[in-house]
Formats: C-alpha cells, structure tokens, sequence
C-alpha cells in the first residue's frame, strides 16, 4: 500500500485588513468589507458563490423560478451581463423592457435574498457580437476600449442609463446590487467586428491605456450613480488589474474550444490538451508569485483569491464539438477552493438564448450557434437541471454553512507541483487546508482529456506539528475513476474531536436539542468515521459497523443504504451523524421552509419560496418528498398531483405523491432524411409547466423553425438535442414546426470554371438524418400549508 504524506508548519493565515478600497454599508447596517483573503459581512467572513445568468438571454417569463432554482443550487450572488449591443442595438435608442428588463430581474434577485454584481462592459466578450459593442461603433475616427474622448463620450451616455436603471436597487439603497465589474480581460482579451467576418475577419483591439482607462471607467462609472461596495475585473492572461481600487477575479475551464477558432477541423487538427486546471497549486503564497493560470501584478497573499469564470461549462464552438463532462464542474470547484479560493464564480450558472435582434437578427458570436447558448450550464437553456448542480449543491452548503471556519485555512502542498504532468494519472492529486490543528484533505481523481481510473491501495499522512493524522488510520483508502474528496480531520463535532472521515462532509442542522450532521460518502470510498473515544460518552449506530482502535472508536458504515450514528458527547450534547451514499447525496437538499431550516431529499427538482415548495417532475409517475424536521402541521394542500401516501423512517417522514400521466399529443413526419414537419394537438402541452423535445439526428447543425422563423439551432456532437416548447406553445399550436439537419458534406467542390456568375457546390457525400423525435413532459406540484 502507497502512502502519501503532508506537512503543515501549524502556522495560521496572516489576515490583515484596511488596505483594500472597497467596502460599504447599507441602510440596515449590514457592512460587507475585506481582507487580503476573504469577503467579509459584519466583520464575519462570508464565502461568496457567484452564478452567472444573463437575463437577456431568457424569456422574462420564467425569470423568478430560475432564480429560485440557483438559490435552491447554494448561489448566494447573481453576476450578470449588461449587453451594450442588446440595449442599443439603435444609436441614441435604448431598450429596458421585456427581457432587458433589468430593474425586474434585480427586484426577482432581492425578493429571493440573492446579491447581484453587475457586468457593464463597455466590453463584455460572452460569446456576443462584437463582444459587446454595438455595430455602429465600427469604423468612427476612434479607437474602442481606448482613453480617447470620442470612444468615452458613449460610455458615459451608456453607463448614464444604466446608472438611471439601478438606482435605489444599489447596496447603498437597501437593494441588492453589492458589485460591478469594470469591462472584461481589459488588455488580454477580443472579438471580431462581425461587419467584417468572412471577408477580412477585423478583431476589435484588446484595450489600451492600461490601469488608467480601467480607473477612468470606474469613475465614469460612479458619476453615472453605479456606486457599489466591490468594484471587480478578470485578472487572467495579463489583463489590466488596477489594485487596490479593483478586486481582480480569476478563473479556468477546461474545455477551450476557441483554439480552433481558426483551425481546419477536418485536415491536420490539433488535439485538445489535457489541461494544467485539475493539478493542485497555492495560489494565495508570495512564495509562488505566479502559476499556471495565475500571474497577478500584485503578491498574491495581499488581496483574496476570488474566481468568476470557473467553468460552469463550455459553449460549443463550430470546429470543436465536444460532449460536455458535468464531473468536470465540481471537479473544478474543488481545485479552486484547495488552491485558496474563498469566492467561487461560475460561467455559465445558467444557460440561454440570445434573443433576436431588431437589425441584426443573430448575435451570438459568429463561432457559435445563431441562437442557442445552452452552454452546457450547471442550469440548462430551458431550464434543465443537470448532474453538475447536484453535485456543486453539495458543496455549496459546505463552503456556506462552515464559511467562518473554513475561510481561514490555509493552502497546503505536498510538494512542488508545478512540473506535474496532467497526463499523469496514476498517482493521487491531494492538498490540505488547514488553520494549523484541523483541516480538510483535498483529493482528486478527475483530468480532462484524459482516461481516468481507480486509485485504490493507498492512504495519506497529515504530519500536524504535535501528531500525525493518517486517513485511514486502518484499511486503505479508494477513490473512483473522476471522483473528487473533501475530507475533514480533527473537525470539532460541537465537543466531539473527529480525527477524520472518509465521507465528505455537507452541512449540519440543530432540531430538538441535537445537532445533526449530514455526510456522503465520495465515489470508490468506503465510508469511515473515527472519533476520538474519551469525548465520547455513548454511541449508537444503525447501518454500520462500531470498532475500537487504540484511543479512536471507528465507525465503518455500510455503502449501500444510509446510516445513522447517535452521540452523546462527554459533555451531554447529543449529535447525530446522518452518513448517505454519494447517489444518495444528489438527492440531498437544504431550505429554510415555513420558519425552519430543514433538509430534504427528493429526486426531482426542489424550489421553496417563502412557505410554497415545487417539485418539477420529469418522467415520473410517481414522486417521493423526505423532510426533517416534519412539518408540524402536515404537507400542506398539494396541487398539480396528490398526496398518495406518507410513513416515518429513521429521521425522515416521507411524502409519497402522484404526478398526472400525461401524453404530449403530437407527431412528427420524415419528409426527408434530413428533414421533419412537427404537428402539435389542441390542448397538448395544456398544464404542463414544460415539455422538451428530445431530438436525435445525425448531420452538420439542427435547425428548428416555426414558420420561417429560426426558433433554435444546434451544432451536432451525437447528443441529444433539446428544445423548451412551452414558450412557443400558441404559435406551435396554430403553426406547428419544422426540423431541418443540415448535412456533412464530405468531398466538396466549388465550381466556379464559367464566362458566367456559375458558382456550384457538389460533395461526393452527404450526411445527414433524423432518427428520433419524442416530447418530455415536465410536471409542476406545488405545495402550500392548508388554510386555517
């Protein structure tokens, strides 16, 4: 068996403060301010979890419940673009209704207790036209992102009207704007002037003016009214970051398709490499001034290590389509927060469309889809939710629930890790964060690009500075093929010393003088608790297994079920440990519900808002909702399916409920390989809250039109390709729909040897075809307390 081994020197974080100049304080007294190495909120640090959702790119209707849905996720701070070319796409004509309704979307924010940051350009990039900027700009005796006064006079008229529709929903104001980030890889990063791609292919400079165009905007910014506490920018690839009068925020991804933005796909084609992101590193440390990903013009332990553009997924690029791995999400947030990250960002949290435009139709980038900015998101284009929320969840009530304890620790690496090879596979990827005495042991086994596998015949040795923590202290420790770890040590138990766990930990919950907490047991892991036995005054366990070893009482659970570990401390606190399976956990949920925290498990999708709960059911006739502590009054009245059942096991009291079964009337005729007409029944998606059409197909980009209109497209990756219906139900109805794939064309000329303007393609093959139509109906049930 292979041993690994860390050392911590015990020495805490140096956190200092009064440096920074950011900070503010709203109308209530709340104070967000800052150290070198965390947010804090009333002088408390607070472990911010950012998610992107760009409110222009999705129908106004379905705002809240999204919203509520990235709440429900752990996101504690919505980040949000302010397309210029979208509010005006005309010169002098701005647009703020509909879904460019930005005071709206801010006020659905606030009603739910999410914090907003605002993204305002002038430069945005997001896979958007120009990155940004409207087309008129193009070509005036100016240069963009430039100190020239021609190019500020429009900022300052932009910035103007989005000063005009913030106000009085700013931090100051009581409101939930807390930030604004100040254009985007200033310096680093641009687009292509969509006026001239396909002839010349024109890009937009990267920025010039450095630190003083960055402050100018900031200023600019403030005399517009957009005064927030934390002013922020993208500190990657050498961009321009203006300390201490900005917080620079990092990222990575994974998937990096505009590497073949200009690259033949077909001839000579690069591979993608396994990239450098899933290697751990310390990246609050002047003793490593700069790492992959990682090169700031400050030292890194003066200012917080903060990300917002962590992978959230990846958008699919013409010449590179790729078949997005949701591990790669968690994954991810399990770096970052190794490495010293104490504010995760997410691009995208949630996926869209780009709306249509009133003089250029299509405005996504020229390299992406027309419409569709699904972006493999933790959220989906219409809402779908994927496996990288159910597991980014997880982690989300950790990094919150334990926000005090854990924001203080420090990175630690088993060595130098610059060198190491991504490719290399075989060993295990570790690291610790700890406050010198306790901690949490980092491990990963997920690497893109990569064929991962088990690791398995190993253990691994914290040497602290009075002892040495092995995990485990007996057996071997396991980890599944792309499985990820955050395992605590020496984690104070309310009075219990914990010398570790082989099961990551969630969040805890107190109800009737006990205090509960909720474990998983990772992929590959077999689920281990050892306490340290003379705090220890009673122990019961059910579905697991108690031992004694030396001065530990180890309590080995079983991976197939559940188990339940009840402890009395030596003090007279009782505690229960609730230990799950990792797929158990997915189903794990934290709300507070009718004026209590509460956990949850369901397998559908859990929204809470105030004292109403909805379950969105997909394919289920059935639904199970578990809930600790019971609702003192019962459910409640359940409308849109029925309460078929309830009974008590262990903790929980389980509501059993049926879903309506419901057909989705509608068919759908091959005209061609390639092609397909849709009809749909009067009264077909009627009650449904969605319907997703499932379509597979095998050709070049899926094309979905309602009567000439391009309604959404996909570029083919041998996935399945959905569609949200309900927004298009009247017109679907009356008009129907029509599927086109367009074809491989393998083998292609142009001929263009006439007197005459004879220009014709032939291809030698064309592939193309539908195979597969269905509808998904989506199930709403909504639960309210009875009346009365």
């Amino acid at each position: 068996m292979k041993n690994y081994r860390i050392t911590l020197d015990g020495e805490r974080k140096h956190i200092f403060s009064g440096h920074i100049k950011l900070g503010g304080t709203n109308p209530a007294g709340e104070r967000l301010s800052f150290t070198n190495y965390y947010m804090e909120r009333n002088g408390e640090p607070f472990f911010g979890i950012c998610g992107e959702y760009h409110f222009s790119r999705y129908d106004e209707r379905y705002w809240e419940d999204e919203l509520i849905k990235m709440k429900m996720g752990g996101i504690n701070i919505v980040t949000t673009y302010l397309f210029w070319n979208l509010h005006e796409e005309a010169e002098g004509v701005f647009e703020w209704s509909g879904n460019k309704d930005v005071r709206r979307f801010i006020r659905l924010c606030d009603r739910h207790g999410l914090y907003v940051m605002i993204r305002i350009g002038p430069f945005c990039h997001g896979e958007i036209r120009n990155g940004g900027l409207p087309d008129w700009l193009f070509g005036r005796p100016f240069e963009v992102r430039s100190n020239d006064e021609g190019y500020l006079a429009y900022v300052r008229r932009l910035f103007r009207e989005i000063g005009a529709q913030v106000q009085g929903l700013l931090y100051r104001d009581g409101g939930p704007v807390i930030g604004t980030q100040i254009e985007n890889e200033h310096n680093h990063s641009s687009a292509q002037w969509a006026h001239t791609t396909g002839i010349n292919n024109m890009w937009l400079g990267g920025g010039s003016g450095g630190n003083e165009h960055m402050l100018l905007l900031k200023e600019l910014a403030i005399e517009a009214g957009i005064d927030t506490p934390v002013y922020t920018c993208t500190g990657w690839g050498g961009a321009t970051t203006p300390v201490p009068e900005m917080l620079p925020l990092w990222g990575g991804y994974a998937y990096w398709p505009w590497i073949y933005y200009e690259e033949d796909r077909v001839g000579g084609v690069k591979e993608h490499p396994a990239t450098p992101e899933y290697i751990f590193r310390d990246k609050h440390n002047d003793a490593i001034p700069a790492s992959y990903n990682f090169e700031p013009f400050y030292k890194p332990e003066d200012y917080p290590y903060a990300c917002c553009e962590m992978g959230g997924g990846m958008v699919q690029f013409y010449k590179y389509r790729f078949e997005f791995p949701y591990t790669s999400v968690p994954a991810m947030s399990v770096m970052k927060t190794a490495e010293g990250c104490n504010m995760l960002g997410y691009y995208m949290y949630h996926g869209g469309t780009n709306p249509r435009g009133k003089i250029n139709p299509y405005t996504n980038d020229l390299a992406t889809p027309k419409l569709s900015y699904d972006f493999n998101a933790i959220l989906g284009e219409f809402g779908q939710v994927r496996d990288s929320y159910r597991q980014t969840k997880l982690q989300h009530y950790f990094f919150t629930e334990f926000q005090q304890e854990f924001a203080v620790t420090k990175t630690f690496l088993p060595g130098d890790t610059s060198q190491n090879d991504p490719y290399e596979v075989d060993e295990l990827r570790y690291a610790v964060r700890s406050d010198g005495d306790s901690g949490f042991l980092f491990l990963n086994n997920f690497q893109d690009h990569v064929e991962n596998h088990d690791l398995s015949h190993m253990n691994v040795s914290i040497e602290l500075p009075g002892e040495t923590v092995t995990i485990p202290a007996e057996g071997e420790l396991t980890l599944g093929s792309e499985s990820f770890a955050i395992l605590p040590f020496n984690f104070n138990l309310a009075g219990i010393r914990l010398k570790y766990a082989t099961a990551q930990l969630i969040t805890k919950l107190e109800a009737d003088d006990t205090l509960y907490y909720f474990f998983f047991t990772p992929e590959g892991m077999k689920g281990s608790y050892a306490l340290l036995s003379e705090d220890l005054a009673d122990i019961q366990v059910t579905g697991g297994r108690l031992r004694r070893l030396a001065d530990l009482t180890l309590i080995e659970v079983e991976n197939q079920a559940p188990a339940t570990v009840r402890l009395l401390s030596a003090a007279g606190k009782r505690m229960v440990i609730y230990s799950m399976t990792g797929e158990q956990s997915l189903g794990f949920w934290k709300a507070e519900i009718r004026g209590r925290q509460r956990v949850l498990f369901t397998d559908a999708n859990l929204l809470v808002a105030g004292e109403e709960i909805k379950l969105e059911v997909t394919e289920q006739e059935e639904v199970t909702l578990s809930v600790f502590p019971d609702f003192e009054e019962g459910l409640g009245k359940v409308s849109g399916g029925e309460l078929a059942g309830c009974s008590a096991e262990e903790i929980f009291t389980t509501y059993k409920l049926s879903v309506p079964g419901k057909e989705i009337g509608f068919t759908w005729t091959k005209v061609k390989d390639e092609r397909a007409v849709l009809e749909f029944a009067p009264g077909s998606l009627d009650g449904l809250k969605e319907a997703l059409l499932q379509i597979e197909y095998t050709g070049d980009i899926g094309y979905a039109f309602i009567d000439g209109e391009l309604i959404h497209d996909n570029f083919c990756n041998n996935t399945v390709w959905e569609i949200g219906l309900k927004r298009f139900e009247a017109r679907l109805l009356e008009q129907g729909m029509y599927l086109y794939a367009s074809p491989i064309r393998r083998g292609t000329v142009v001929n263009s040897n006439t007197t005459m303007a004879g220009w014709n393609e032939s291809a030698q093959e064309l592939i193309a075809d539908i195979t597969s139509v269905r509808a998904v109906a989506v199930h709403e049930l909504v639960i309210r307390p009875e009346q009365g």
